[in-house]
C-alpha cells in the first residue's frame, strides 16, 4: 500500500504502552537519530537516512513529523507495512506506537520528529 501523505495527516499506529528505553530510538536507532532538543513538553529529534538505510525497532509517544528532504519511506508497525511518498514541507502527527523505518527510495531522507510530552 502508498500513503500519500498530506498535511496534518493521521496517522494510527499500534499506540499504547511506554517507552522502554531499549526502544529509545535515540538508543537503538543512533544510525538515524540526531538529538536536537528536549524540555519538559517535547524531544525534538532528528533523522537522516541514505537510501537503504534503516533504523530498528523504536517506540515514540504520539508525535509530529516534518518532511526537510523528501523521499520514499517504508514503515513497519504491529506487522503492517505502508509505504509512504514523503515531500518536503509535509507535517503528520502520528499516534504513540513502535515501528521500523526504512529508506526504500534513491534520495537522503531528512526528518524533524517532535515527540509530545503528557
Amino acid at each position: 500500500m502508498v500513503l500519500n501523505m498530506q498535511s496534518e495527516i493521521h496517522y494510527c499506529g499500534n499506540g499504547g504502552g511506554t517507552t522502554e528505553k531499549a526502544q529509545d530510538p535515540m538508543k537503538v536507532a543512533k544510525n538515524a537519530y540526531k538529538f536536537i532538543m528536549e524540555n519538559d513538553r517535547v524531544r525534538v529529534l532528528q533523522v537522516q537516512m541514505k537510501p537503504g538505510d534503516k533504523a530498528a525497532m523504536h517506540h515514540h509517544p504520539d508525535h509530529v513529523v516534518y518532511v526537510l528532504k523528501g523521499g520514499k519511506a517504508k514503515l513497519t508497525s504491529s506487522g503492517k507495512t505502508d509505504v509512504m511518498e514523503l515531500n518536503a514541507g509535509q507535517a503528520m502527527f502520528l499516534n504513540a506506537q513502535s515501528h521500523e523505518t526504512e529508506n526504500t527510495g534513491k534520495t537522503d531522507l531528512d526528518l524533524l520528529v517532535v515527540e509530545l510530552k503528557k
